[in-house]
């Protein structure tokens, strides 16, 4: 089944890759939050209805937002019940659904399911970025493509990537494109050599499958602590809406994530991220970034 993107005037952005645990709820949500504090009308859709990350990032957000008593930017957001109906009834009201999203926000952020059907490569197919997060590991690796044991050179391109190769020549065919951004996550703050044989084997992946590279997040402990309040290093870096004294963790979070929206080409993101002066931090924190 296929959706004419040429009729809908929102930017799609799409969350996917067919593992689990590398991140894809963090990366949704801080890419709808920051479109938001740009002034874009936004809304997001959760296609993994077994897991549901996005869709409690988002409930934890609210909840917290009325325990602190403060309107945090929440997006417009949709779980697709993937156990109603048949496939093709659900892929219908998925179009549908998107179809009418697109009608009120600018943008529409879906995170996929850590496994392939026909939902997650439907919406493939109407992105216009495509997220992948990674995590710098070569069994993560495993999802775009093999490597040769001894060598490590890219042997051959995985199913995942096969899929994106797909719906993108597809999209080629009816007149548009996909971005396709491959994040690397969990980067080592130090060089290592597996840090250096992954990032050789993207690189050369990338010539092949034509697919930007661009780092991601550190393994900050920061960011599985803002999940169950909803936050994001995007939010303010205040007490009162972190619930515990903001440091440098945080800021240097909060840096990681203009980086990353610099690079996604979305427009000028970054300035609603800069870091606040080091003196309005904790200095118990200082040590931890």
């Amino acid at each position: 089944m296929s959706m004419e993107k040429s009729v809908r005037p929102a930017r799609i952005i799409v969350v996917g890759n067919e593992k689990g645990g590398s991140g894809k709820s963090t990366v949704a949500m801080h890419v709808a939050v920051a479109l938001m504090k740009a002034r874009q009308t936004v809304a997001t859709v959760d296609l993994d209805s077994r897991q549901r990350s996005l869709t409690h990032y988002v409930e934890n957000r609210q909840a917290w937002g009325r325990r602190i008593g403060r309107e945090l930017d929440i997006p417009q957001h949709l779980c697709l019940d993937a156990a109603a109906g048949s496939e093709s009834e659900r892929c219908t009201a998925f179009a549908d659904a998107v179809d009418t999203l697109a009608e009120r926000h600018g943008f529409i952020v879906i995170d996929t399911p850590g496994h392939d059907g026909a939902l997650s490569r439907l919406a493939h197919s109407i992105a216009d970025t495509l997220i992948t997060p990674l995590n710098d590991s070569f069994l993560d690796f495993d999802v775009l493509g093999g490597v040769d044991p001894e060598t490590f050179a890219v042997s051959d391109a995985s199913h995942y990537a096969q899929m994106v190769q797909d719906v993108r020549r597809q999209r080629a065919l009816e007149g548009g494109s996909i971005d396709w951004v491959v994040m690397r996550n969990r980067l080592s703050m130090v060089g290592t050599r597996n840090k250096r044989l992954v990032g050789a084997a993207l690189q050369e992946l990338s010539r092949k499958l034509e697919f930007r590279t661009v780092e991601g997040f550190a393994e900050r402990m920061i960011f599985r602590e803002f999940y169950p309040r909803g936050l994001t290093a995007l939010d303010d870096l205040k007490e009162g809406i972190l619930g515990t004294r903001p440091t440098m963790s945080h800021a240097t979070a909060r840096q990681e994530v203009a980086s990353l929206l610099n690079s996604l080409n979305l427009g000028m993101l970054a300035h609603e991220a800069e870091a606040p002066a080091v003196g309005d931090l904790d200095e118990r924190g200082r040590d931890a970034a």
